[in-house]
Parts: C-alpha cells; structure tokens; sequence
C-alpha cells in the first residue's frame, strides 16, 4: 500500500515532466546545433540572457524564492508548507551534487569549446580544458571578434564541462516537483507556464553554445531519478 500511495504521489510530477520532455525533444529535432557566430539582436540576446539567468546563479535564487511563497500564498498550513519547503530544498541540494559530480566524470566538452576549435583560437575542444583560467578567458575574449558579446559574456562565467545542464536541472526541478504540486491541485494554467519557462530556459542553454542537446535531456532524466528518491509527505 505504502509503494502504490507513494508512486500515485508521484503521478503528477512525472506527467509535468514528461510534457517538458517530450517537448523539449520536439523543439531540438529542429534547433539542435544553432549558428554561434555572427551578430544578433540585442532583443533576442536580452530574451535568452533573462532565462538563462533565471535558473543560473545567482538568479536561481529569484525563482526559488517566487516558488517557495506558492503554499504562502496559498494559505497552507504552516506543517504543509515547512514539508513542501524541506521537500524543495532537498532536492536542489542534490541536483547541485548530482550535477557537479557528472561534470566531472563525463568530461564532456562544451559546444562554444569547438567553435573556438573552428576560429583557430585553440588547438583543440578537449585542449581548451587544460588551459588556465586566464587562457581561458583570454581565448573566449579572443572570440569576439566574430561571437556576439551576449553569447561570450556567458561562455567567460562558465568554463566547466557541459554534461549535465545545470541550468536545466534546475528548471527540471522546479517542474517535476511545482508542476506536479500544481497539477494535483488541477491548477493547470500556472502548471503550464512553469514547464513554459522551463523550455525556454533549455532552449537558452543550446542558443547561448553552452549545451548539446543531450545535456538537457539528460538532465531532465537526471531530475526524474533525483524526484524518486525524495519521500512524498504533502
């Protein structure tokens, strides 16, 4: 009884999930490998900076806080809403282990790394990770001759490995565990513009030259086995 109550809990969460997914799968079977040179729009370079930003640091932490005051809001009662807090807190917790600990295992390559390859400022993509920090810096600053200053400015802040997304975690997250909380309530409307968000936050990711496509979708299955292990006490 206690499996059946604890899987029904999950349900809604994974529904939410599962529409990102399939349409973020959607969407990059058309917008996989964007042209990264070149100049764009301040407007489109705006637009995808405010999503990407609000599931980076440190604007995360503008979106957590406008999704912990949802029980608040709701006038749920006080037990509830330490729950669904706790609940949230645990889970960002791990998907910030979780992400840091796959970086460094997989050691996966970032696509701006082979566009810098492609320029001739580095010798190689895997190359680029054996730099400094400063030759780094130096060999994105490099770039801009032929890279706009919206797409540079975020590849200098993140000179990691790509897989997995963070940023995506993050958002997966926030879907799996507010989009379900909102789909048991049949709040659908709020529910749907959360996972909308979050689209544009993953499609960001691959605009910006910081993800493959398999970054965001591994780390929306990331979010998925990281949902599993969290106890549902609402």
């Amino acid at each position: 009884m206690l499996t059946s109550s604890f899987i029904t809990k999950k349900i809604p969460g994974f529904i939410a999930l599962l529409i990102y997914a399939t349409t973020m799968s959607g969407i990059l079977m058309f917008f996989s490998k964007p042209t990264l040179i070149g100049e764009v729009s301040d407007v489109t370079g705006a637009v995808f900076s405010l999503l990407t930003g609000s599931a980076g640091n440190p604007g995360f932490l503008v979106t957590v806080a406008i999704l912990s005051l949802i029980p608040f809001l709701l006038k749920l009662p006080r037990k509830k809403v330490f729950i669904l807090i706790t609940q949230f807190a645990v889970l960002l917790v791990l998907s910030f282990a979780a992400k840091t600990a796959l970086k460094q295992f997989t050691e996966v390559p970032r696509p701006y790394s082979y566009q810098l390859q492609s320029l001739g400022i580095v010798e190689s993509a895997t190359g680029f990770y054996q730099l400094t920090n400063a030759e780094k810096d130096a060999a994105i600053e490099a770039a801009t001759n032929s890279v706009s200053y919206w797409r540079t400015s975020h590849w200098q802040g993140e000179t990691n490995y790509s897989f997995p997304s963070g940023h995506t975690i993050f958002a997966a997250i926030c879907v799996v565990f507010w989009g379900g909380f909102f789909c048991r309530r049949k709040n659908f409307i709020p529910a749907g513009i959360l996972i909308l968000w979050a689209i544009g936050v993953g499609v960001s990711r691959i605009w910006l030259g910081m993800h493959w496509p398999t970054d965001v979708l591994g780390s929306i299955g990331c979010a998925a086995v990281l949902y599993c292990l969290l106890p549902e006490r609402e």
